[in-house]
């Protein structure tokens, strides 16, 4: 079992200066970062453009942190393969791309990684409930997904997540409740108060001026 009550820091690399990436990754590290999150953008399913798979190997060799590397891309089972292989330990699909759900989610544990679902603040939560069985992370987007440094959107989300803890208590299930988007000091803990365990922040923790201390702060 996974402590789902333990509050885990992951921050996102969308936000660091990807010119000098591996001292940011390593600056993450070192500040007591507890993944380190990916957000790969196709242009498609997502207006804006991040990085592929290349990125991610070029990470990989800079710390020994979970890259919680999050797909939002049309058709993520087409890209599985090229993910895992660049070093992946989670990979997080949407519910709402254009693949089979269930068998995507069967490719990446088949190939000993974590799985995680997403869904959009638009998306009603009833469209994940099939698949809450078959996952290790929840991740609920607490933006619209695809550009850093907006607002977040309370209201339209943190219903979702503390329905996702309350279907994980009464099902008996065993999955963390990730929030990625405009997560900082206050609403990491607004998130957490309604059952999320894992806080994505880019700009809170990035531009902070002491990364570690906002990491401890974050934590609780």
């Amino acid at each position: 079992m996974s402590d789902c009550n333990t509050r885990l820091i992951a921050p996102s690399v969308l936000a660091s200066d990807w010119g000098i990436v591996a001292e940011e990754v390593r600056k993450a590290d070192a500040a007591g970062a507890d993944w380190i999150h990916l957000d790969v953008m196709d242009g498609h399913f997502v207006e804006n453009i991040s990085f592929g798979p290349q990125f991610v190997s070029a990470v990989r060799p800079h710390t020994e942190l979970t890259l919680d590397v999050h797909l939002m891309i049309t058709h993520p089972d087409k890209y599985l393969p090229m993910f895992i292989k660049a070093g992946a330990d989670r990979i997080t699909v949407h519910v709402e791309a254009d693949h089979d759900v269930a068998s995507t989610l069967r490719a990446i544990r088949e190939a000993g990684l974590k799985c995680g679902l997403a869904l959009n603040p638009a998306t009603p939560f009833e469209e994940v409930i099939p698949f809450l069985d078959q996952i290790d992370l929840l991740l609920v987007m607490t933006v619209v997904p695809g550009f850093g440094g907006q607002s977040f959107m309370e209201a339209e989300t943190m219903p979702k997540v503390a329905a996702g803890r309350d279907y994980r208590e009464e099902k008996g299930l065993d999955y963390h409740i990730e929030v990625d988007g405009g997560i900082d000091l206050t609403t990491a803990d607004i998130a957490a108060a309604n059952g999320a365990n894992v806080l994505v922040a880019g700009t809170s923790l990035y531009k902070a001026p002491d990364m570690a201390a906002a990491v401890t702060q974050m934590r609780g």
